[in-house]
């Protein structure tokens, strides 16, 4: 992380008392940072970060992606914005569409908006593997999220306002607030049957130092209209499963149907999206295939392009040893 790019600048994360947002602010506030502001509609999660983190640069602000006006006014001379708000279990928003949409795609045009008009420099919105080929409506928000956050650079004028929109696309957070590894650590400890759907399944793995780190970075190199995606190996639920129990213990396992709307293989970047994308250190980057070519030459002459047609599928990506696995399993202090 270029510590530099946040010395004396005001920055504001939306869904800040999540499990990202919360990690994201400890980072920052490592640098010479003048303010953060942590947007989210979660009193109770308020009170105990501000006594938690006990940080005098820090300011909560109560509010609702869905309210544009109390979002513009809370964006107010703020340097850069991390988007991390949203509906984000996949049965959750299945079964409450409708407030999915609020959030993740109404509420993030209404982020885009509160940042123009206050002439934010960086606007990094935060999606998921889950909208690649969305299989469900959560994916589908996001996709959409992504859309409108790459193409919101096409409606700026250069010479009344600033704002650079990029957006960034990994997997799961390893160990993450509702992610599988708590729920099999949860399971065993209470001596029931880790339960699985499907043996084969795969996911990307990323831990939340990783997931950080990538953040930063993208905020840092990104040119405007990008999705970033990082280079990440993947495990099989089973490998993660018999990794847990070596270090818990056995407690068997059940079989459960798959969930509406999961898939047994994640994707993040498909097919079709191979042809825009470029390799760029340890990422990958989508570019907005609504700019011109002398543009993408011009903007990106050091870029090298993917030249394979390949999807970057967790099914297809390089598996992670299960010894090594284990240590980043100890490294998430879950157990």
């Amino acid at each position: 992380m270029n510590r530099d790019m946040y010395k004396n600048k005001k920055i504001m994360i939306t869904g800040g008392t999540g499990s990202l947002g919360q990690s994201l602010t400890k980072l920052l506030l490592k640098t010479d940072v003048e303010t953060i502001r942590i947007y989210s509609r979660n009193e109770h999660n308020q009170i105990m970060m501000e006594e938690e983190f006990d940080d005098d640069r820090l300011r909560f602000f109560i509010g609702d992606v869905r309210d544009l006006p109390r979002l513009t006014r809370a964006c107010e001379d703020v340097d850069i914005m991390f988007h991390a708000a949203a509906l984000k279990h996949v049965p959750v928003v299945e079964y409450n569409p409708f407030e999915g949409i609020k959030t993740n795609v109404i509420g993030s045009q209404n982020v885009i908006e509160a940042c123009i008009a206050q002439d934010v420099d960086i606007a990094v919105g935060v999606s998921t593997d889950k909208s690649v080929a969305p299989l469900n409506t959560y994916g589908a928000t996001k996709l959409l999220m992504e859309k409108i956050f790459t193409t919101a650079n096409n409606f700026v004028n250069p010479e009344k306002h600033k704002t650079k929109f990029i957006a960034l696309r990994y997997g799961n957070v390893l160990g993450s607030s509702g992610s599988v590894l708590p729920k099999f650590i949860r399971q065993i400890k209470n001596n029931e049957k880790v339960t699985i759907t499907d043996p084969n399944m795969t996911r990307f793995s990323i831990t939340m130092d990783e997931a950080l780190e990538f953040i930063t970075n993208a905020a840092q190199m990104g040119k405007g209209s990008e999705i970033f995606v990082p280079k990440l190996r993947a495990y099989t639920i089973t490998d993660l499963k018999n990794a847990i129990m070596d270090i818990v213990g056995n407690t068997g396992e059940r079989k459960i149907p798959i969930r509406p709307g999961e898939k047994i293989h994640e994707t993040l970047i498909d097919g079709d999206e191979i042809r825009n994308t470029y390799e760029l250190g340890t990422n990958y980057v989508i570019v907005n295939p609504l700019l011109k070519e002398e543009i993408i030459k011009k903007r990106y002459p050091n870029w090298k392009k993917v030249t394979t047609e390949q999807s970057y599928s967790s099914g297809l990506a390089e598996k992670i040893p299960k010894e090594e696995l284990k240590e980043i399993i100890k490294k998430t202090d879950l157990i």
